[in-house]
């Protein structure tokens, strides 16, 4: 099986993070925490010098209030936007490994 990797700009989305977070008034501390990660770990997520797993990006749209396609890509969503149901997305394939709640957190974005 020979798949493609999507690229995304780590530190465009570190930015975008970073701003979300910032506008929340949390520091980066008190966000790696509630998200269950060490803080420089965190820390070099808002600098672009790592990228992260499916779980800790859930877990950041959860407590930054914040889409995937935004945090990711800087898509924001529109409201006449056509939902495409998640069977089509082959999403639902990527979120196997997570926990009920982050499931079903992803699926409610």
């Amino acid at each position: 099986m020979n798949r493609k990797k999507i690229p995304y700009d780590h530190y465009a989305v570190g930015e975008r993070i970073q701003k979300q977070r910032q506008s929340l008034g949390m520091s980066q501390e008190e966000l790696a925490e509630r998200i269950d990660r060490a803080p420089k770990y965190y820390s070099d997520i808002e600098r672009g010098i790592c990228g992260m797993s499916i779980e800790t990006m859930l877990a950041l749209s959860e407590h930054l209030h914040m889409s995937l396609d935004y945090m990711m890509y800087g898509i924001k969503p529109e409201s006449s936007e056509k939902i495409v149901p998640v069977e089509r997305t082959g999403l639902h394939q990527l979120l196997t490994d997570c926990t009920d709640r982050q499931y079903n957190y992803a699926m409610r974005l």
